[in-house]
């Protein structure tokens, strides 16, 4: 099939990419020219495990091209996807102007019936909208459908490609039998492909977003009373897990969520609640308590050293949101490191990937490492934040040489604690209690 994806961010990328791969001749567009040009060259701007590798392969094979130039796109394609971001607004709400603005765009240059795709993280009853975008500009018929994307940052190849389900929205009969023939490779395996109205597409993703926000928070928040207690979280979430009407899944406490999705959608889905009268009372309470975790390394850090961190050098390990991703966005590292600047830290961080990003916000802010290790040269303590691979099993006797003080925050619960004492460490995590060793001077 021959199809055009607006928008070469994340979704966009990966989804025109994994098209391709399937044999469609693809054309993803882009007003950024910096950032087509790079594509063109096999640049990609974001780092996904395997896309670099498609990208290359299918612009050699003639499959998958990059161009500025909508009117190209609109021509070329039968079904053309919008993938362009829908950033919040200040009271949380979702931010439709560029998915409007693009869908206007389109109708101004359709000549023939078109099958335009909502790819887009939007609100419920955003494709009505749309379809009246367009409308305004043309007497050209279209059928305006919805398909949310559920994808993992570091994972999103596999759940394009290996999906647990397919959502499709709309009521254009013909037009959703030719999405789902697009679809169809990559459901082999017998997972669903799903149709429904618009509004209950739409509102699929807010709330599968927003269960799996729920399911973490609601684990902090018994971590936290588990350390007031004494109880161990580690040995709660198991017991809690095989109980099969609950399940291992989204139960590990950390140091909260973020990235381009949770966030975002939790809030939206609030202002959506508030457009409609109806409060989403829950959902409120998961973004506090988020909130309110982004900090717990920094608050065990002040208590440890009794309230006073001026001038102590600290190490932090992670400022992706997760790993094998770049992505800093509403990264928790963020918020902690901000605070441990404003408590008159000096902050040294290592991030296996997320470096440049890094470097871009933070500026001469903070200190970047060369690697894990250097980080913690001097360093009155270590501060786990992001679960990379490399930092799961490090060199705990370089480790203790490094460090000032053998002083380990782990945000993500990476170490087993009673291996920590008796490697000589004092060692805090979440939801566990702590282990206290004598030569980490609190001074």
């Amino acid at each position: 099939m021959r199809v055009a994806v607006i928008g070469t961010g994340y979704v966009g990328l990966v989804a025109g990419t994994c098209f391709a791969d399937c044999g469609n001749d693809v054309i993803c567009i882009d007003q950024d020219e910096k950032k087509i040009e790079g594509l063109r060259a096999g640049k990609v701007p974001i780092f996904e495990p395997g896309l670099e590798e498609l990208i290359t392969r299918n612009q050699l094979e003639g499959r998958l091209s990059f161009s500025t130039d909508l009117n190209q796109g609109v021509a070329h394609a039968e079904i053309l996807f919008i993938a362009v971001g829908t950033p919040p607004r200040e009271d949380g709400s979702a931010d439709l102007s560029h998915v409007l603005g693009v869908a206007r765009e389109i109708g101004k240059r359709m000549i023939e019936k078109k099958i335009i795709v909502i790819k887009s993280t939007v609100p419920p009853g955003s494709a009505a909208r749309v379809a009246q975008a367009i409308r305004s500009v043309t007497t050209v018929p279209c059928a305006v459908l919805s398909n949310p994307e559920f994808l993992k940052e570091g994972a999103a190849i596999d759940d394009f490609t290996r999906p647990d389900r397919i959502i499709l929205g709309g009521q254009d009969v013909a037009a959703l039998e030719v999405l789902k023939d697009l679809y169809d490779p990559f459901v082999r395996t017998g997972n669903p492909i799903m149709i429904m109205d618009n509004v209950t597409a739409e509102m699929c993703k807010y709330a599968s977003n927003a269960m799996l926000a729920t399911r973490i928070s609601f684990m902090n928040e018994i971590a936290g009373l588990c350390e007031n207690t004494g109880a161990n979280v580690a040995l709660v979430r198991e017991a809690m897990g095989f109980d099969h009407r609950i399940g291992l899944h989204f139960l590990f406490p950390g140091v909260g969520y973020g990235g381009s999705c949770f966030p975002k959608d939790v809030q939206a889905l609030i202002a959506t609640g508030k457009q409609f009268g109806y409060p989403m009372s829950i959902l409120e309470s998961v973004e506090k308590v988020n909130q309110r975790q982004k900090a717990v390394l920094f608050d065990k850090l002040l208590s440890h050293f009794q309230g006073d961190l001026k001038k102590r050098r600290i190490a932090v390990w992670g400022l992706a949101f997760k790993p094998k991703t770049d992505d800093i966005r509403e990264a928790p590292a963020l918020t902690l490191i901000e605070c441990l600047l404003q408590a008159g830290c000096q902050v040294c961080a290592y991030d296996p990937e997320a470096m440049p990003t890094s470097q871009g916000l933070l500026g001469n802010r903070i200190e970047f490492a060369s690697g894990n290790y250097q980080a913690c040269e001097g360093a009155d303590a270590l501060l786990v934040v992001t679960e990379w691979n490399e930092f799961r099993r490090p060199d705990f006797d370089r480790l203790r040489s490094l460090l000032k003080y053998p002083l380990i925050l782990d945000g993500r619960n990476l170490y087993n604690p009673n291996r920590m004492k008796s490697l000589g460490f004092t060692y805090y995590s979440i939801g566990r209690p702590p282990v206290f060793q004598e030569g980490a001077s609190k001074s």
